[in-house]
This record gives structure tokens, C-alpha cells and sequence, in this order.
């Protein structure tokens, strides 16, 4: 039998058992549906995180702390029995860890690849204006941020002119807050920014004898407002979300004199600032591993968001995993509906099987005609099963979108079918038919002609 005529023949068979054709077919969809379902909601999920991240701007960034605000020995953290500073000996355990101050980030600034570094400042300040009266975090900006993660698009407004500039930005959740019914109105409106203060008596220069803490009031003008919380490295601790941005200039000045607890007072104000953490930028996000081990040697701790996504995305992998086994079973139990087909199918052309044995047909195009039926059912079900699980994730996706839009929240795409997804789930669909058609065939080879030719 030639190739057209074994396609001819079962698409034949397919068409004389209409309903019980059409009914394991959809079996076949509804599994393939399910599966398909299960795992673009994985990878819809792994998407929206990973494009989060990507709008970010922080793949080419990463964070510097030293490893005393962590409380863990440098050596530790460096992954040695000792860190080595500046090139010299492994010191012990005990040996004190480097602070992040000016000259610690002239030091990484000089790295190979490294584009630039500063320092991650959070200050609370009691914004006023107009009445309103509340106690924000704000954040130091660099000019290099124009353009990058949160400041790529702003809701009203426009980024700072220059590292000076008396202005400052703010959420668009505290924008709100001051003016609901029109945000954008803020645009020029001159708040109070004020802050407690430690001031060191000229005629008393010990800090313990001669600090004062005073009110200090700045006034800014809004020319922003920014879409979201541009985030940022968070405090150790924890801390409350960003509301407001300012300079970074303007923000280590603040961060110079603020008093934010009862240590802060003891601090010697004429001595250098030292940063909890620190951003450094490279030149291409290819170069992060290798400037992070150039930091971890200066005896730093070192973090970027690709260690972070290397650990997400095998949990993705896991979660994918996890999801496919739980739609694969109801593709396995539709494969039981194409066994039951073909051997029902078997019964009831047993004399045409022995007659086409009779006539000549060797064993393999009996058992190429019922994997040809079982595999035409496979691929019809897994493009169906790849069309209606497409409408259920839209039905679904839109569903959830309108509850997320009511929370507040940003909607976007939780089911996404990209093609290797539906390639491989229409091959996957074939292949369990083929196997599940696999028995019948066999036992349809195993027949008799002379018997087969007897059957009623």
C-alpha cells in the first residue's frame, strides 16, 4: 500500500465513526487544554516578573554593603577564610570590615567596567504643603537615572535639570493623596521639606558636649511626578516605600546632618559619611559577575538582581514542572478514551482486517493505518486543546485584571502561549496518541487472517 492510500484509508475510519471520533478528539483537546493552560500561566508568570525587572534598569546594576552593617565577618561573605584588602594578605576573621564612604567609592569607581557608583540614600522627611502634613521617605537621585527604570516615562512632569536643583518628585500614590481629583497640578508647587538636624556648638566641638539638634526647613519645587515607587535597595531592617525624590546631592546633604535616632546624635558630624549601601553601574550587563568578584576582593558584600533571577528562574523551571504533571493528567486520562477508540475500532473491522490481509497487506500497514487514525486524532485534539485553552487564559487573564484594577494594582498578561509553547504542545499531544494507539495497532496486527475472516 502506497503512503496515500494508508492516509486515505484512515481518514476513512476516522470519518464512519463521527461521534466517536469527534468525542475522543475533544478528550484529546480538553487535556491538551488544560496542559497548555497549566504552563502559560507558569511562563505568563515568569514573564511579568522578569519584564518587570528588565523596566527596571537594574540588570547592569550592583548593590555594595559592607559586611559590618550586615553583622557577618567579610570573610563570610566573601566565600574565603579571610578577605583580602586591597591586594594585601588574607587577614583573620577579626580583621575590621572597609566602610562605604567617599573614598570607598572612588576606589570601586576606578574598577575595570565599571561605568559609575554612588551611594543609596533614604532620608525621612516631614513633607508640607498646602495643609498637608506627612512624613515620607525620599530617595537621592543621580542625573545618570534620566531615562532608566522608573523615570523612563513620568506621569506629569519632567526629571531634574542638574545635580543642584532645588526640585524634588514624587509617587504618583502621594500625589493623589494631596490633590485626587488632579495630580498633575502639583506640577510647580513649592513643598516643605523638614528634618531634625544635629548642629556642633562651635565653642563645644566634642559632639557629646556641644551637639544641638535644630528644625531645618528646604523648599522644593514639584517638576515630576513618577508612575510608581522607583524602589531601590531597601534599608536593613526593612523600611516604608519610597514617596519622594530628590537630588543626590541634595540628599547626602540631608543625610549629613539628619538625626534619626538617639545614636545618630553621637556621631561625630565633622567625621566622614558612611553609606549603608552602595549602587554601582556597569559599563554592560555582561560584566556583572566579574565586577562583583572585583568588589567581593576590596572585601565587600556584593548582590545583583542576576543572582536573584538565577534563583528565580529555577524556581520557574520547578514551577513549570509542577504545573505541566498536574495538566498532564487530563491528557492521560484522554489517551485511555483513544485505546478504548481504536479497540472498539478493531472489533468492529475485524473482517476488513482479515480481508486486507487476505489480499496482500503486510503487517505494517495494518499497524501504520490505526497510528496514522490514533496520530491524526492527536493533532487535531492539540489544535483545538491549543485554541480553547487560549480562550479560557483570555477569559481568566481578563477577569483578574479588572479585580487587579480595582485593588490598585497594575494589570497585566498572566497567560501567555509563545510558540515553542504551542509547538511543543501539539508534538506532545501527537505523541501521547501515538502511544496510546500503540496497543491497538499491535493487537490489530496480531489477528488472524482466517479467523478475522470468520468473524460476525
Amino acid at each position: 500500500m502506497t503512503a496515500g492510500d494508508t492516509l486515505s484509508l484512515a481518514l476513512r475510519n476516522l470519518r464512519q465513526a463521527k461521534l466517536r471520533t469527534a468525542l475522543t478528539t475533544l478528550g484529546v483537546s480538553i487535556g491538551i487544554a488544560s496542559l497548555a493552560g497549566m504552563v502559560s500561566l507558569g511562563v505568563g508568570l515568569q514573564d511579568q516578573i522578569i519584564s518587570r525587572l528588565l523596566q527596571s534598569g537594574v540588570f547592569d546594576a550592583v548593590t555594595v554593603t559592607s559586611p559590618s552593617m550586615l553583622g557577618v565577618p567579610a570573610a563570610i561573605l566573601s566565600g574565603r577564610g579571610g578577605f583580602r584588602g586591597r591586594g594585601g594578605p588574607a587577614a583573620g576573621p577579626q580583621s575590621p570590615s572597609p566602610k562605604l564612604n567617599d573614598e570607598a567609592l572612588k576606589e570601586i569607581s576606578a574598577l575595570d567596567n565599571v561605568r559609575e557608583a554612588y551611594p543609596n540614600v533614604r532620608v525621612p522627611v516631614e513633607l508640607t504643603l498646602a495643609g498637608f502634613s506627612r512624613l515620607i521617605t525620599a530617595i537621592g537621585v543621580p542625573m545618570s537615572s534620566k531615562g532608566e527604570g522608573a523615570f523612563q516615562t513620568l506621569s506629569y512632569g519632567q526629571f531634574f535639570s542638574n545635580e543642584s536643583d532645588k526640585a524634588c518628585m514624587v509617587t504618583l500614590d502621594l500625589a493623589k493623596q494631596i490633590a485626587e481629583r488632579d495630580p498633575g497640578s502639583l506640577i510647580g508647587k513649592s513643598p516643605t521639606l523638614s528634618y531634625a538636624a544635629s548642629h556642633v556648638n562651635e565653642k563645644e566641638p566634642t559632639p557629646q558636649a556641644g551637639f544641638q539638634v535644630q528644625r531645618v526647613d528646604l523648599e522644593c519645587r514639584i517638576i515630576g511626578i513618577v508612575e510608581r515607587d522607583p524602589g531601590g535597595p531597601l534599608p536593613l531592617g526593612g523600611g516604608p516605600p519610597v514617596s519622594g525624590m530628590i537630588p543626590l546631592e541634595m540628599a547626602k546633604i540631608i543625610d549629613a546632618e539628619i538625626v534619626t535616632n538617639p545614636q545618630s546624635l553621637l556621631r561625630d558630624p565633622l567625621q566622614p559619611k558612611s553609606y549603608g549601601s552602595v549602587t554601582v553601574k556597569v559599563k554592560q550587563a555582561r560584566f556583572t559577575q566579574d565586577v562583583e568578584e572585583r568588589i567581593r576582593h576590596l572585601g565587600y558584600a556584593v548582590f545583583s538582581v542576576n543572582d536573584a533571577l538565577r534563583g528565580a528562574k529555577n524556581a520557574f523551571i520547578v514551577l513549570d514542572i509542577i504545573l505541566s504533571l498536574i495538566g498532564s493528567i487530563a491528557l492521560a486520562v484522554s489517551s485511555l478514551g483513544i485505546v478504548n477508540t481504536m479497540v472498539m475500532s478493531i472489533l468492529e473491522r475485524t473482517r476488513e482486517i482479515g480481508i486486507m490481509k487476505a489480499i496482500g497487506a503486510s503487517d505494517q500497514d495494518i499497524r501504520r493505518i490505526f497510528l496514522i487514525e490514533a496520530s491524526m486524532i492527536g493533532l487535531f485534539g492539540g489544535f483545538v486543546g491549543i485554541a480553547l485553552g487560549w480562550i479560557v487564559g483570555r477569559i481568566i487573564n481578563f477577569g483578574a485584571n479588572v479585580y487587579i484594577r480595582t485593588q490598585g494594582g497594575t494589570p497585566g498578561t498572566l497567560f501567555f502561549l509563545p510558540l515553542w509553547l504551542i509547538a511543543s504542545a501539539i508534538a506532545f499531544s501527537i505523541l501521547v496518541s501515538l502511544l496510546a494507539g500503540s496497543y491497538p495497532a499491535s493487537r490489530a496486527v496480531r489477528l488472524d487472517p482466517i479467523q478475522a475472516l470468520r468473524h460476525d
